[in-house]
């Protein structure tokens, strides 16, 4: 059913009155973590998504810069057919409803992955990070997304603070690894619930307007321990491994697989603890709460990354003596996805 208020409204009667669309069927299409919606609408002949970004709330202009972009990348990123910038709306190409999240299991991963490893490849060649326009993911961003973590998921939802004693040495150490790291574009949300299945062209990339120029690693630790799918940590380092010497064969790394496993690590963890923080934001803030589901799983890789790293094992001691029993104690739906089994190797 769709939902009726004031921006639906607006909606219509840009798609038929300014448009001159026949609409025969709309229903939302996705959910969102930001304030966009999305809705799939019909015409006699076709059908299209229209995104609805509040001006209040949401800037539609990096999206049409970013799509831009990554299309003379040859990146596959929806079509967009018609924009509405004063009022926030955006016809698009619809890609379907099959994300990678819905079609992942044992058998359809290596081919899925495959297409998503090609897909980052063009993506990490072909975007040009001196002329691209973007915004760098500096000091101070990396700031302020880690201080989500502390202000929302440790603050907010469980009502402990950390020792500065504690916190300032994780935010050092991942500040410095991913500044060290080579530059490259970043999609910056580049998981299972972002990546279409198509028929043709596969995958269709979407929700990529906060796309900067950062770490290397971030968009691949960002598909290989994806908040919502868990794989087992064998294929994780297949995987990885597979896709670094590819990175190196294209002159793109000049490093060895030790410092690109450690960048990766702690990339995974600083994108981790933010993303532990906005699942707690969405939950206390925007009434989100199915993203809590989605802590226990991040968590885990935060532990995991914690207690392989000496440096780290304040952090661990405090996550493991504090965090833990706190977060045991808040009720959370439970996840959609869970750990798979272990497949074979894929070659990247």
């Amino acid at each position: 059913m769709m939902p009726e208020d004031l921006r639906t409204m607006l909606m219509f009667d840009w798609l038929e009155n300014d448009l001159l669309l026949t609409i025969t069927a709309c229903a939302p299409a996705s959910s969102d973590a930001s304030f966009r919606r999305y809705f799939r609408v019909m015409t006699p002949d076709k059908q299209f998504i229209v995104m609805d970004a509040p001006p209040t709330h949401e800037n539609i202009e990096p999206f049409i810069r970013v799509a831009k972009l990554l299309t003379q990348s040859r990146i596959n990123v929806p079509t967009i057919f018609q924009q509405n910038l004063t009022e926030g709306f955006l016809l698009l190409e619809d890609f379907g409803s099959r994300c990678f999240l819905d079609q992942l299991n044992e058998i359809t991963a290596p081919v899925l992955y495959q297409t998503a490893f090609d897909s980052l490849f063009k993506l990490q060649t072909r975007t040009p990070a001196q002329t691209a326009g973007l915004p760098h993911y500096d000091e101070p961003l990396l700031h302020r997304e880690l201080a989500i973590f502390d202000e929302w998921f440790l603050g907010q939802l469980l009502d402990i603070q950390i020792p500065a004693a504690v916190w300032e040495p994780v935010r050092a150490i991942l500040t410095a690894s991913a500044l060290e790291q080579p530059s490259t574009c970043v999609h910056r949300d580049y998981h299972s619930r972002n990546l279409m299945v198509l028929d043709s062209d596969s995958p269709g990339v979407i929700d990529f307007q906060d796309a900067v120029i950062g770490p290397i690693t971030y968009d691949l630790v960002s598909l290989l321990r994806d908040c919502y799918i868990a794989w087992p940590e064998q294929q994780v380092e297949r995987w990885r491994n597979d896709y670094f010497e590819r990175l190196r064969q294209a002159g793109l790394v000049h490093c060895d697989p030790a410092r690109f496993k450690r960048w990766f690590d702690l990339m995974g963890l600083q994108r981790h603890l933010k993303a532990i923080g906005i699942f707690s934001r969405l939950h206390l803030r925007d009434g989100k709460s199915n993203y809590l589901g989605d802590i226990p799983r991040t968590l885990d890789y935060v532990t995991a990354v914690c207690a392989a790293y000496p440096e780290l094992a304040g952090f661990n001691d405090f996550l493991r003596g504090h965090v833990l029993p706190a977060l045991s104690l808040v009720e959370a739906p439970v996840p959609g996805k869970v750990e798979v089994p272990v497949l074979s190797r894929v070659e990247v």
